[in-house]
């Protein structure tokens, strides 16, 4: 794993300070597999504007990411971190298990390698002991309650047994039993755990999503198990978002969204690709939205101007777009076509997605004239991501 990894706790004890003072705000790293390496490019981009967060909210791979941060761990030490991972560090086949057992094993891959990996930058570190404010999410898998390792009164339990927990992705790894409660990702209940950390005593929150997709995708069901799973989990993952972010006030949020959709959820061929992308994106963001989202007290940011038009031809007349979008926007007039708004709308990362349940993809959104040249850091104002 190199050396960024052997490095021991007491060698990177140094305190954590919070800066810009006045504003202090939650990152928020959520899962999507391999992709989230994506978050070591936006810690570098935060770091370098001096934005500190005053914790760290993980899930799945946001939560290994998150793990090493609150170590103390350098950009470089992460980047190194992230790209000596390689498959044999977190994948091998429980074939003696799947053998035996058949249906009844337990998961799909072995627990040690992902152990191994965790244990030897993390040790036996409880959440105490740790120089960095860190959450970690997980699911009971017998109760369905989640779980948030890292917050009063459960804090005392290794970081390594949390974070392999929130990565135990259902049918792939074991659960992992933590003070008798069996633990899996936290992915299943909320990918992105915004809400939580919005009631951290923090002025705003930084989420940074790469699991989410509304990206159109081609003969899926020809591409094998694990793509499948995969797929299903982007549709998963990205109903639930816009179900928690539909009516979210405050405090402010900026949503970062690493352009990441065509990297496979188990993909090792793209390490630095996704840390690259996660730096433009997060720089993007913070160039567009970073002093708008410091001075506002509630919304979601970056926020632009959109030109929404339906394409009559195609219209068939369900009346889709009048049920999901926000009341009044579409019409039915009195051909039984849809009409949309006459004059441009603001929207945040993740308005418009009504768009994608149009059947015959006949509306569409492009920005507005006057704010064509801006750049979004990630999200859709299109009819997807891609």
């Amino acid at each position: 794993m190199g050396a960024a990894a052997t490095l021991t706790l007491h060698e990177r004890t140094r305190q954590a300070e919070v800066t810009l003072p006045g504003w202090r705000f939650a990152l928020v790293l959520g899962g999507g597999g391999m992709k989230g390496l994506a978050h070591v490019g936006v810690l570098r981009a935060l770091e370098e504007r001096g934005w500190t967060p005053d914790v760290v909210v993980g899930n799945s791979i946001g939560a290994l990411i998150g793990a090493a941060w609150a170590v103390d761990f350098t950009i470089a030490e992460l980047e190194a971190l992230a790209l000596s991972m390689t498959r044999r560090d977190v994948f091998a086949i429980a074939r003696g298990e799947m053998a035996a057992r058949r249906l009844r094993a337990a998961g799909l891959y072995k627990t040690e390698p992902l152990e191994m990996l965790l244990r030897g930058f993390l040790g036996d570190t409880t959440f105490d002991d740790l120089p960095r404010r860190l959450v970690v999410a997980s699911v009971d898998i017998n109760s369905g309650m989640v779980t948030y390792w890292g917050l009063p009164g459960l804090r005392n339990v290794p970081v390594a047994d949390a974070v392999f927990a929130s990565c135990a992705l259902p049918g792939f790894f074991a659960p992992r039993e933590i003070d008798s409660r069996f633990l899996v990702d936290g992915a299943l209940a909320d990918n992105l755990p915004v809400t939580l950390a919005a009631a951290q005593d923090v002025d705003g929150v930084i989420a940074v999503d790469v699991g989410s997709s509304s990206v159109l995708r081609a003969e899926v069901q020809e591409s094998g198990f694990a793509a499948v799973f995969a797929r299903a989990s982007e549709i998963v993952f990205h109903q639930l978002l816009e179900a928690r972010l539909a009516h979210w006030t405050r405090p402010a949020m900026l949503l970062i969204q690493p352009r990441v959709e065509h990297v496979p959820m188990l993909s090792f061929a793209h390490n630095r690709e996704l840390i690259d992308e996660g730096y433009r994106a997060a720089v993007a963001a913070l160039d567009q939205a970073g002093d708008e989202v410091r001075h506002s007290g509630a919304g979601i940011f970056p926020q632009r101007l959109v030109e929404v038009a339906v394409d009559r031809e195609r219209c068939i007349g369900c009346g889709a777009c009048v049920a999901l979008a926000p009341p009044g926007m579409f019409r039915m007039d009195a051909s039984g076509k849809a009409v949309g708004p006459s004059t441009p709308q603001e929207w945040s990362p993740i308005s418009g997605g009504f768009i994608r349940h149009c059947p015959t993809y006949a509306i569409t959104a492009h920005p507005a004239r006057a704010a064509a040249g801006g750049s979004t850091g990630g999200g859709s104002t299109g009819t997807a991501r891609g």
